[in-house]
């Protein structure tokens, strides 16, 4: 194989419903799905991809040990250098196991996540996730439940019922739920904290994003507005905020929330309540409870079903995501299928940079100009200047 061929830079398949997060200046991506003749088609669990944010070169790397089922709707998190993934569906059936992923290890490899203590919550799908500490706190999200399993109608909205043959036959109800649970990574321990406050509804399809020792949700399916609630986790108390502000933004689902300060949330894209695609960016005061629509150079890039992650500086990376977002039938967003799958990522810039940023920006636009210097810089500094980060549309202010 000649050098040319092993050099030639790999392309990750565009995905939407996917995981992504940052991990010592890289871009890790896993899971999700592509849009193969107008159907969802999962994307490969056996597989990571790597992108190095400095050089914007992607790898691809294999995963062994027990595979994972090509699962939709599932909730990664990244916590201590480990991928947890949990619930989820695949073609057969919902479910509520959990998979974790060492990324410190030089050989990446599954392991099902057993033994654990506490009651494990119910099969779901479309539920979010706060890393806080050592925990893993799962808000929410779109499952069912047997009868005798649902006992408040306050914390589960049934849609439909159905029978399940497990065992003897059994009464299913399938529907919204707004339940806090909490894994404690540290004891393998599950656990469902007394919550008290203003309890937001039952909802899937939300945006979630923590803040300090504060949890934050907003919008989700069928919500018509832009809601935010904020649970705190040292006294579980739930508060919504907001409440006097009178033009609160309309309900849409399958955004991003991205904390950019300690004190402000960045939202961006989703699906309106009609079905269309967004491409607004909102911030989100928590102190002053205040919606701000911001400007911003994307217009031109709707999306829903991706993710976004805090890169340097405050940049809010977005990854991936769908458009033109089309209901199969008028049921509900979870069934759903995106016409177009997108593999770029594009990123907003939220705080002034540095001097130190703006000088190695202008040196990346202008390499002609430095061309005899950049020979004498650090090598780390000419692979950024000179890679093919310097093709991305990348820094804009607002």
């Amino acid at each position: 194989m000649s050098a040319a061929r092993r050099a030639a830079p790999m392309i990750q398949p565009g995905r939407s419903n996917h995981a992504a997060f940052m991990y010592n200046n890289i871009l890790y991506a896993w899971g999700g799905y592509k849009v193969v003749s107008g159907e969802n088609e999962s994307l490969p669990s056996d597989e990571i991809w790597l992108c190095n944010l400095d050089t914007m070169t992607w790898e691809r790397r294999e995963i062994f040990g027990e595979k994972l089922p090509d699962l939709s709707g599932f909730c990664g998190s990244h916590l201590s250098g480990s991928l947890y993934v949990f619930g989820g569906c695949d073609r057969f059936e919902y479910t509520n196991k959990m998979f974790s992923l060492d990324l410190g290890q030089e050989r990446y490899v599954w392991k099902r996540v057993t033994g654990t203590r506490g009651a494990m919550p119910f099969p779901r799908i479309k539920h979010s996730c706060w890393v806080h500490r050592h925990r893993l706190i799962y808000f929410g999200g779109y499952g069912f439940k047997t009868m005798t399993q649902n006992t408040s109608l306050q914390s589960f909205i049934v849609e439909e019922m159905s029978w399940k043959s497990i065992g003897n036959s059994l009464f299913m109800c399938w529907g919204w739920n707004n339940e806090t649970h909490v894994f404690d990574t540290g004891t393998a321990t599950w656990s469902v904290p007394e919550t008290r406050g203003s309890v937001p509804s039952p909802r899937a399809c939300h945006g979630s994003a923590v803040l300090g020792n504060k949890g934050y949700i907003s919008g989700g399916q069928k919500i018509a507005e832009l809601d935010m609630f904020c649970l705190d986790f040292e006294t579980w108390t739930w508060t919504r905020l907001g409440i006097s502000e009178t033009r609160a933004p309309p309900g849409c689902c399958m955004f991003t929330m991205t904390p950019i300060s300690d004190h402000t949330l960045f939202i961006y894209g989703g699906l309106s309540i009609d079905g269309h695609t967004l491409n607004e960016a909102l911030q989100f005061d928590t102190l002053k409870s205040k919606w701000t629509r911001m400007a911003h150079p994307h217009k031109d890039k709707p999306r829903a079903c991706h993710t976004a992650c805090m890169g340097s500086d405050s940049d809010v990376v977005v990854f991936g995501g769908s458009s033109n977002t089309l209901f199969v039938n008028s049921e509900s967003a979870l069934k759903s299928v995106p016409q177009h799958n997108y593999s770029d990522m594009f990123i907003f810039q939220t705080q002034p940079y540095s001097l130190f940023r703006l000088c190695e920006d202008f040196i990346r636009k202008n390499p002609a100009l430095f061309e005899k210097q950049l020979n004498r810089m650090p090598s780390i500094l000419c692979r950024k200047i000179n890679g093919p980060f310097k093709n991305l549309q990348l820094r804009r202010d607002f």
